[in-house]
């Protein structure tokens, strides 16, 4: 079950993300084109995949990784990422890609060596420290804002998930984690709730204990979104439903956005879809 989820999850993110934006890391960085999958040709079986790997706008892309410590051995894993992601491009396009690591660093480092130098080749990254965000700021502003019933923008949405990441030490962490939560109970769009709650969930994989992890999941069960997700994944199989009913409900919530005026057949007749499905969806609209 817990992988079937992480796949949902993922989806789910990889979908949604693309429409965010790094600056709620304080990163200037190209629109996000698209999230990709991070399970690339591994050098060692039992290496972990990097966290995150994103095509840009320019059509550069970026493994993100998130860390909690310094260390130099960390140099020798995101040389591993990157060849790993250089060998899958260029065995499909014949071409090796522009590639851009970014190290996004939790509230534990403060600092940290952005080079490594020798004779045969230079690796640099580009590093974030979260610790410099004004975490206390964002938190109470987010905070104000659902409390007066407000929606949030697409940055403080990310803002949202990267606040987990910004406290120092496993105690601080989980507090604000219990915070955050209480905060995505409040926000009205079931689809940007989805958003947070599974942003939280991956985000966080190195950090959040598992009773966090099991309070997130019951709460992604109990939104008619994460329903819809979960129900049909496990329905009608893993690849396919998840695919089919987060496309609808983007497609949906899309245009609801764009052309608030259409009636539930008009959209209907839009997205050759049925009418239940459409209307389903519009009562999560706000």
């Amino acid at each position: 079950m817990h992988i079937k989820y992480k796949d949902i999850e993922f989806k789910f993110l990889s979908e949604t993300y693309k429409e965010k934006a790094f600056e709620a890391y304080g990163l200037k960085l190209p629109q996000i084109k698209q999230m990709l999958p991070t399970n690339l040709p591994s050098v060692t079986a039992n290496e972990k995949h990097m966290d995150n790997l994103f095509l840009l706008e320019d059509d550069t892309l970026a493994i993100v990784d998130y860390e909690s410590e310094a260390k130099t051995k960390n140099h020798i894993k995101y040389v591993n990422y990157i060849g790993r992601v250089m060998e899958r491009f260029y065995k499909e396009n014949s071409k090796i890609p522009n590639i851009r690591l970014i190290v996004i660093y939790t509230g534990d480092v403060e600092k940290a060596c952005p080079v490594l130098e020798m004779p045969c080749m230079t690796l640099r990254t580009e590093q974030l420290f979260i610790s410099k965000l004004p975490e206390e700021e964002i938190y109470q502003n987010i905070a104000h804002r659902l409390a007066e019933g407000e929606d949030l923008t697409e940055q403080e949405l990310m803002q949202l998930i990267v606040l987990l990441l910004a406290r120092k030490g496993t105690e601080n962490k989980q507090k604000r984690i219990e915070q955050v939560i209480q905060l995505a109970k409040l926000i009205k769009n079931g689809s940007d709730q989805v958003f947070v709650l599974t942003g939280l969930l991956v985000s966080t994989d190195k950090s959040i204990n598992e009773e966090s992890a099991r309070t997130i999941r019951r709460l992604l069960d109990m939104t008619k979104v994460g329903r819809m997700l979960f129900e049909e994944g496990l329905e009608e199989g893993i690849e396919k439903g998840k695919h089919n009913t987060l496309q609808l409900i983007n497609k949906i919530f899309m245009v609801l956005k764009e052309e608030p005026g259409l009636t539930t057949k008009e959209i209907a007749h839009k997205l050759h879809c049925d009418e239940n499905d459409v209307d389903m969806i519009r009562k999560m609209y706000p």
